[in-house]
């Protein structure tokens, strides 16, 4: 049976092969002489004549040509077809299976080195207001009611997980027991250092021990596009609030961000975080930036000279800073200045001794300049008040505040945040009332602001000042970079 299968086999492979060789033999016979009639057409008109009744009876007969050509053609698949069927049927033919042995070499010795390995992972979250340690372990996926008991027991740690916000990286054995919990945590914004709880699994149980680290700074760089508001450009550039409040406290002098900023407006920053463990706690000082309003470029970049407060200076060298901020309120719009008005409660004519910000409820209010606070409460219409002097004769003073952050006799910064806006006292709604009073006289605290001007880079300290502003245009210029490779 397996003979006469292999002969059929054999036979219609042949038949097939036969079947495409004379196909392509006619075909190519048939292009010949198309092309040998062409030929004596063109060439031998005379001989031509001859073959005329060959031509002619070609052309009449196209379908009956075409026809035969077919039936050659399928009787030649048809026997192959014919005698493929003759064979037997696959489904006929019989399964063998084939097993072959692996063998892997030293496999129980390979699996109990693998069981002595402890695979332990590592999670991080933060903590919640309403959390509590059962739903923190939860949260981190840690099964271990002994560590829930040490946290809630624990003086440290009640202490360290109850505010919210605070980061926690715990490592877990495969058992989803806790090895080790650290938590992050800033005493104040402006620390240069962190505190860290640490409790780790030992011979003796859990131990909490509390650490006192500095913090690492890395340098970081961004650009955007304004198309809408500065917040929002900062937003899509995921530039943190306190970058883009320090950009308009560095540029405040040269670019009015209420009323002149176009759109279209361009800005590249490089500016600092402070890292505890590699995570990111908070920004730090902008070092340099570069801001294009319309025709405009402004650059600036951080400096100190030694034994000296930094500031900012363009890369000319010429300062930046004056002595007070434009404004004590970033991104407010002034609604009544330094002049005669109707009074909003009273309806007299009374002279307004000072500017007033609009602001919704809650808007940080800065001090505008350095000093020391001599008054921080309640007085009278103003509501509540932070009153700052300066020195040389000079005072500045905060009213309606909804919240106040300093007390008296504190030391403050320019750009510190002392309150909050808000509407108590005489206030029809939420701004800042601020006044600026030169030896107890008031004064148009924009005139005074404008004539505050700070000094250039001194001559002795240009040729290290010229170094830091080659290395700040390389990364204003990658900054850039970045920008039009998003927009791309």
């Amino acid at each position: 049976m397996s003979f006469f299968a292999a002969l059929l086999s054999r036979l219609a492979s042949l038949l097939t092969r036969i079947l495409f060789l004379c196909t392509s033999v006619l075909g190519a016979l048939l292009a010949g002489v198309q092309r040998v009639l062409n030929w004596l057409d063109g060439q031998h008109p005379v001989l031509a004549s001859s073959t005329k009744a060959l031509t002619a009876w070609l052309a009449r007969h196209p379908k009956t040509i075409s026809a035969s050509v077919a039936s050659i053609l399928l009787a030649g698949g048809g026997g192959a077809f014919a005698i493929a069927n003759l064979g037997p049927d696959i489904a006929d033919s019989p399964v063998v299976m084939v097993t072959v042995p692996v063998a892997i070499a030293q496999l129980q010795e390979q699996a109990q080195t693998l069981d002595q390995f402890s695979i332990n992972l590592t999670r991080s979250d933060t903590t919640r207001s309403s959390d509590n340690p059962a739903s923190l372990l939860r949260r981190l996926g840690i099964v271990d009611a002994e560590s829930a008991l040490f946290l809630r027991n624990h003086p440290l740690a009640k202490q360290a997980l109850r505010p919210a916000g605070r980061a926690v990286t715990a490592e877990v054995d495969n058992q989803q027991r806790l090895l080790t919990l650290n938590v992050r945590w800033l005493n104040k914004e402006t620390d240069t250092f962190f505190q860290r709880l640490v409790i780790q699994r030992g011979d003796k149980g859990l131990q909490a021990a509390l650490e006192t680290s500095p913090m690492n700074t890395s340098i970081r760089m961004t650009s955007g596009t304004v198309t809408r508001s500065l917040y929002d450009a900062a937003d899509e550039a995921r530039l943190p609030d306190a970058v883009i409040n320090q950009l308009t406290q560095i540029f405040s002098n040269q670019i009015d961000f209420h009323r002149t900023l176009k759109r279209g407006a361009r800005f590249s920053v490089v500016y600092e975080v402070l890292e505890a463990d590699g995570e990111p706690v908070r920004t730090g000082r902008v070092l340099t930036a570069e801001f294009n309003n319309g025709n405009n470029t402004y650059e600036a970049i951080w400096f100190q000279e030694p034994g000296q407060k930094g500031s900012y200076y363009s890369l000319q060298g010429k300062s930046l800073s004056r002595a007070y901020l434009a404004s004590p309120v970033p991104f407010s719009r002034r609604t009544s200045g330094f002049t005669m008005r109707l009074h909003p409660i009273f309806k007299t004519l009374q002279a307004h001794r000072g500017v007033d910000y609009a602001a919704p409820t809650g808007t940080p209010a800065q001090s505008v300049g350095d000093g020391v606070v001599i008054f921080a409460g309640m007085q009278g219409g103003y509501g509540n008040v932070v009153e700052i002097r300066h020195g040389t004769g000079h005072t500045t003073l905060y009213a309606h505040l909804s919240k106040i952050h300093v007390r008296k006799g504190q030391s403050v910064q320019k750009g510190q945040t002392i309150g909050a806006v808000g509407s108590t006292g005489w206030s029809t709604g939420p701004h800042l009332h601020f006044e600026f009073r030169v030896n107890g006289v008031h004064v148009d605290p924009q005139k005074v602001i404008q004539q505050a001007q700070a000094l250039p880079v001194a001559p002795a300290a240009m040729p290290r000042f010229n170094a830091h502003v080659a290395q700040a245009k390389a990364q204003l210029l990658a900054a850039a970079q970045m920008r039009e490779s998003n927009i791309q």
